[in-house]
């Protein structure tokens, strides 16, 4: 068996390493080649932490196993990142435990990767501002990978605590871009683009806020009763997601689709536009949104390709299991 421990796992990867594999994997979940297996996530009364599996097999790439792990709301002030997870690794042909992965890392680049996709295939190719509203540990991954995707000008952000936002001005310094602090109205009015990543319980961003032509990837819901939007923006949009049935049970969409405002039906998932058997995008004022609600398919392609980079750099740790 290979471990391959969290310390390693930034020196294996690049963001289009990460960007590829969950481009690749959300292409062969619409072929159906692809499937998650039902997501556990539950608050354990202890620590008020949030701990849950998420799994499945890519029969592709041979990708099987799951993702366990959780948000502990404490660890900062200990010293460590609030979510922590491990990826295990099984070989599909004899089930025996291939690898053992740290998910740290992986899980904030996967889901960095997710947003930056949705934003390849789905915004406005003249988008020149990018909105953010969050400014966690997360955000700074998240915009990383959006500034690649379209030549942004400008980088505006939000956020419930203001003096957080210098993590995301420090990023924006990095890529020669100009960042200002704003309200919701001048984020919904201004961005052309708009990243979502939050751990809300009540919708921050309102249809009333965002401008027709609006891309938005919503990335922090991923727990029933979570909302970083209003319903009825969601309604407004033309909604994709990497999983429909998470999206109206733990995503984004939970929200409009228990109010009848959407239905399962209207959702599409982003492969389909990754593989052209679905158009995305039809006009410059249509808004798009993308309910990312983070696959464990998304973190076994990314623990997979880890565990290729570190068998070739020689650097994979094998014991006897």
């Amino acid at each position: 068996m290979i471990i391959v421990p969290e310390r390693a796992v930034a020196g294996l990867l690049t963001a289009a390493d990460c960007f590829s594999a969950v481009e690749q994997v959300f292409a062969a979940m619409a072929r159906k080649s692809a499937y998650n297996f039902p997501v556990i996530r539950e608050a354990i009364g202890y620590a008020d932490a949030l701990y849950g599996f998420k799994s499945g097999f890519d029969r592709e790439s041979l990708a099987l196993g799951l993702k366990s792990g959780g948000f502990w709301p404490g660890n900062i002030a200990k010293g460590l990142t609030n979510h922590q997870s491990t990826v295990f690794l099984f070989e599909a042909e004899s089930g025996r435990c291939r690898a053992v992965v740290g998910g740290n890392l992986l899980t904030a680049l996967r889901t960095a990767a997710a947003s930056a996709i949705s934003i390849k295939h789905l915004a406005r190719d003249d988008a020149r501002v990018l909105g953010m509203i969050g400014a966690g540990h997360q955000s700074a991954f998240q915009l990383r990978a959006a500034l690649g995707q379209r030549r942004f000008e400008r980088v505006i952000g939000w956020n419930l605590h203001p003096e957080m936002l210098k993590r995301l001005e420090e990023v924006a310094r990095e890529h020669g871009l100009p960042f200002e602090a704003v309200d919701l109205d001048r984020i919904g009015t201004e961005a052309d683009v708009i990243i979502t990543i939050t751990s809300s319980f009540a919708p921050i961003l309102k249809a009333s806020h965002v401008k027709p032509g609006t891309h938005l990837a919503c990335m922090g819901t991923d727990t029933k009763g979570k909302q970083e939007v209003e319903a009825e923006l969601v309604a407004r949009a033309t909604v994709f997601t990497d999983e429909i049935a998470q999206s109206v049970s733990i995503g984004e969409a939970q929200h409009a689709v228990a109010r009848g405002l959407v239905k399962a039906a209207d959702i599409v998932e982003i492969g389909a536009v990754i593989n052209g058997t679905h158009s995305g995008r039809v006009s410059a004022e249509q808004i798009t949104l993308f309910d990312g609600t983070g696959v464990g398919l998304q973190d076994l392609a990314v623990a997979s390709t880890a565990v290729d980079r570190a068998i070739e750099t020689g650097i994979a740790i094998e014991i006897d299991f």
